[in-house]
């Protein structure tokens, strides 16, 4: 009897050190995609000598959290200010409820309006943030955390911000970037995904 308990308890071990090795891939996985990205965008602030310059923080699977969403459905258009002045028009899709290291946390999700009138882009989801790492270890005006509507099951939402990345605008000047709102401000540190660009801002855009 004392047998099988060892070797079932070995079986889960095993069995965890996998999940948690096939997540750790997988955020490996998002960041050589996102690298790649930059040298198929025509748009790219990078070039393929800067991608040496991008840091990461370390892969921390407690940053992985499935919170409660509630959908909004007013359609009120919300103007976000960007990096340049300009003005990007969005609506407020819903707000999602979660917690990271016992604290109850809130953030607004939002739809671009250009976006949805792209068939590739229809349910691209949109969650701009800060946090008290913002203007320290990572980029000063915040970072972006993506999701999509089929994400969304039975009223929940699975959020991986090890997936946090940079606006254009941390790399070089002349983007418009939308400017994340006070109500997605979190008063606690979210030591993952990208941090500081390690290279001085470009002005070649």
């Amino acid at each position: 009897m004392v047998k099988q308990f060892c070797l079932l308890f070995v079986g889960l071990c095993l069995a965890t050190h996998t999940h948690a090795q096939a997540w750790k891939d997988s955020v490996e996985v998002f960041r050589e995609k996102y690298k790649k990205a930059f040298l198929e965008e025509a748009n790219s602030p990078l070039k393929a000598d800067d991608l040496q310059y991008l840091q990461f923080f370390e892969p921390d699977s407690s940053y992985q959290v499935v919170g409660n969403f509630s959908k909004i459905s007013d359609g009120t258009i919300f103007k976000f200010p960007t990096s340049n002045g300009k003005i990007k028009e969005y609506v407020k899709y819903g707000e999602v409820s979660f917690e990271i290291h016992g604290k109850a946390l809130k953030l607004n999700i939002y739809r671009s309006l250009a976006l949805m009138q792209i068939p590739k882009y229809r349910d691209y989801l949109f969650i701009p943030m800060k946090d008290q790492t913002s203007g320290k270890e990572t980029y000063g005006a915040g970072r972006y955390l993506d999701a999509s509507i089929k994400d969304i099951k039975e009223g929940k939402i699975a959020l991986d911000f090890n997936k946090l990345y940079n606006p254009y605008c941390a790399f070089s000047e002349g983007y418009s970037c939308p400017i994340p709102p006070k109500e997605n401000h979190l008063p606690v540190r979210i030591e993952v995904g990208e941090k500081l660009f390690l290279k001085e801002k470009s002005n070649n855009h």
